[in-house]
């Protein structure tokens, strides 16, 4: 990793992208380790979260760990998500968060030397730019090594630094199913919806 020590770093997590890279290497983050880790690199200003949530049911999957990151060093950035039929009939569920990263990592761009984004969106590809216009390094983490890829190329070609994600589990995999109140809660199996990215 590409880290000087004084610098102003934030953490941008698009909680449903991470997820999903995360499992189709076989492992769960353990968010605790990955805060620390980052901690260690530099100044690290804010660690965002973003996922939407399911408001019409009275038990959401995934509140537990929305709870526990929003008690332990994140800063939850939450949206309910929207339900609608596709021209086939087929119920589908959009939660989108791309517009709040962006607005938010845009905002933040002048009290921040590096922002680290944890997306493999190439929809970012143009934030990432507007960023490094803006004298802000860009590091994405995501993986290649899934299949098929989570990172789109043009994102990675963008960034200053690409980080595989697979590179980061032996320092950042929760270990086992067990959790204690200082690891964050296991993920349910269906914790991150299939969101629709329209």
């Amino acid at each position: 990793m590409v880290f000087y020590k004084d610098e102003r770093i934030a953490l941008f997590i698009d909680g449903s992208n991470l997820y999903a890279a995360a499992r189709a290497l076989g492992f769960d983050i353990d968010y605790k380790q990955l805060l620390k880790m980052f901690q260690k690199e530099g100044r690290l200003v804010r660690a965002l979260y973003y996922t939407a949530l399911l408001e019409d049911q009275e038990y959401s999957p995934i509140r537990p760990l929305v709870d526990w990151l929003d008690y332990n060093g994140y800063t939850m950035v939450t949206k309910p998500t929207k339900e609608f039929t596709d021209s086939a009939g087929r119920r589908k569920i959009k939660g989108n968060m791309d517009i709040e990263i962006t607005i938010d990592a845009l905002e933040m761009s002048d009290q921040l030397d590096h922002i680290v984004l944890f997306s493999g969106d190439g929809d970012f590809r143009r934030l990432v730019e507007a960023l490094q216009r803006r004298g802000t390094r860009v590091t994405v983490v995501s993986t290649v090594r899934s299949h098929p890829p989570m990172a789109a190329d043009e994102l990675r070609r963008q960034a200053d630094v690409f980080i595989e994600l697979e590179d980061l589990k032996e320092k950042i995999a929760r270990s086992g199913n067990s959790f204690d109140k200082d690891s964050n809660p296991p993920h349910p199996e269906d914790h991150h919806l299939d969101l629709e990215s329209a």
